[in-house]
């Protein structure tokens, strides 16, 4: 179970943020969700702003975010995407911002898909979702933390239960 609380000061992305919409039901119109699909915009509860933009090429000026959040949306991209979104997620982070992780171990998603039980503890209320994917990259809190670290953000925190992680980074 991931309990979540308002912590984060300032303007957040999150990137990914359609779909069960966690970050911005909780922080509302402090956020800004991206998604590269507009239904899971539609699908999003709350009053945030949505936006359909690719993570991988993001379109805001440099530095305009107080924080950015990840919300289980690493998964459903490749190596090769996790690295560019990771390095803009880095560019649009103000100087000294922070960046929240929670995503999942992945070893194999081929050909089986990986499927993995979420429950998100909010203040006043409870989520529960599954997450799967298929995909041919596997992901580790390790190879998040290492493409991290290359995009120029200090690892500050690493929580991990074998199925699920935590990374809480700063912009250096």
């Amino acid at each position: 179970m991931i309990q979540l609380r308002r912590e984060l000061r300032g303007k957040i992305l999150d990137i990914g943020g359609g779909g069960e919409g966690v970050i911005g039901q909780l922080y509302g119109e402090q956020v800004v969700a991206i998604d590269n699909r507009q239904e899971e915009l539609d699908e999003a509860h709350g009053c945030f702003e949505k936006r359909l933009m690719d993570a991988t090429c993001m379109t805001f000026e440099d530095g305009a975010f107080d924080n950015v959040t990840s919300f289980y949306t690493l998964m459903f991209m490749s190596g090769a995407e996790q690295q560019k979104a990771l390095s803009e997620a880095a560019r649009v982070v103000a100087p000294n911002g922070e960046i929240h992780i929670w995503d999942c171990n992945i070893a194999c998603a081929h050909p089986e898909p990986f499927c993995t039980d979420v429950e998100v503890r909010l203040p006043g209320r409870t989520i529960r979702t599954t997450y799967g994917v298929g995909k041919l990259d596997a992901q580790s809190m390790d190879s998040i933390r290492a493409l991290c670290e290359e995009a120029g953000l200090r690892v500050e925190k690493a929580e991990t239960d074998g199925r699920h992680f935590y990374l809480k980074c700063r912009k250096r």
